[in-house]
């Protein structure tokens, strides 16, 4: 098997996103967040290509140590969309599975149209991770079960999401959900509950959200009085919602 080294043109490798799985609702803080697998190792896609675990490993240590990162596109930038991207990728490391990405979305109009294409159901409208790469070190096969190339050392320059993927292995693990305090008042309104009532209920779910997500509290004792004082307002305001759909 001869090993080849070199960096020629961009070479696209798409990946499945499978099932989107949804956060439940967390404690907003503005941002359009996801996660998931922008590649998978030891996993023979389409085009008859096998990336091997490493093959990121002086894509990640440069972009964390110069701060020039892959950047975040939507379908490669091609199919008549310019090449500004729609976020940015705030994590990138590789794993046991593959090229582990965490990315936020813009706040423009392309990353809010993008950020609902994700959180649609009953399945999401875009169906794909892909990324863009320079191939810097790869073996060819040396028989015919083997695969075409076995890449040791990409450059990467992009991932994108994308609406046809090659490959159904990696995918979008969680997208986050934005807690918006009026928009469940209002269902909660329209359900029957009054308004003191709605806006009680929102103050009680964000208590708890933000309890769930800040530091242990080095006064346990109040710390748990607080839970259980939260605890019972949800329960009574569950019950008066339940007679209200009953």
């Amino acid at each position: 098997m001869t090993t080849n080294k070199g960096a020629g043109a961009i070479e696209h490798r798409s990946f499945g996103l499978g099932e989107l799985k949804v956060a439940d609702i967390a404690a907003s803080d503005g941002e359009m967040t996801f996660s998931g697998y922008g590649a998978v190792f030891n996993n023979v896609d389409a085009g008859d290509d096998l990336i091997l675990k490493g093959a990121f490993a002086e894509t990640i240590k440069s972009a964390k140590s110069t701060g020039i990162w892959p950047a975040m596109l939507s379908q490669h930038g091609v199919y008549g969309s310019q090449m500004t991207p729609i976020g940015v990728w705030t994590e990138m490391k590789e794993d046991d599975i593959g090229l582990y990405v965490e990315g936020k979305l813009a706040n423009t109009e392309r990353g809010r149209e993008v950020y609902e294409l994700l959180k649609m159901k009953p399945r999401p409208a875009i169906s794909g991770l892909s990324i863009g790469y320079r191939a810097k070190e790869w073996t060819l096969r040396s028989t015919p079960t083997e695969p075409r190339r076995t890449l040791k050392a990409v450059d990467l320059l992009e991932c994108s999401l994308v609406t046809f993927p090659m490959n159904g292995k990696a995918r979008v693990l969680s997208v986050k959900s934005e807690f918006n305090p009026r928009e469940i008042e209002d269902s909660l309104r329209d359900a029957g509950l009054s308004r003191a009532d709605s806006v009680k209920a929102v103050a009680v779910f964000k208590s708890m959200l933000l309890r769930d997500e800040a530091e242990p509290d080095t006064d346990l004792r109040d710390e748990e009085e607080a839970a259980i004082k939260s605890d019972a307002q949800l329960t009574e305001l569950a019950e008066r919602i339940k007679a209200l759909i009953a």
